[in-house]
């Protein structure tokens, strides 16, 4: 393998890093991952058919 491939893997794999560390902190900063309620209700109940209608019942209530 000579020395611009292992240049070109280097730089390609450098900036696929960046782009993914900009997409996870644009997700911070837009609030992806501030779900906190949906997660603890998740321990409350037992079913999934159970989550969604508190889910429901909780939207419903902000309104």
């Amino acid at each position: 393998m000579s020395n611009w491939v292992v240049i070109l893997m280097l730089g390609v794999s450098l900036f696929m890093g960046f782009m993914g560390l900009i997409a996870f902190l644009w997700g911070l900063k837009n609030g992806q991952f501030e779900d906190k309620e949906k997660m603890m209700q998740g321990v409350l109940f037992d079913s999934t058919q159970d989550l969604n209608n508190s889910i429901k019942q909780s939207k419903k209530d902000r309104t």
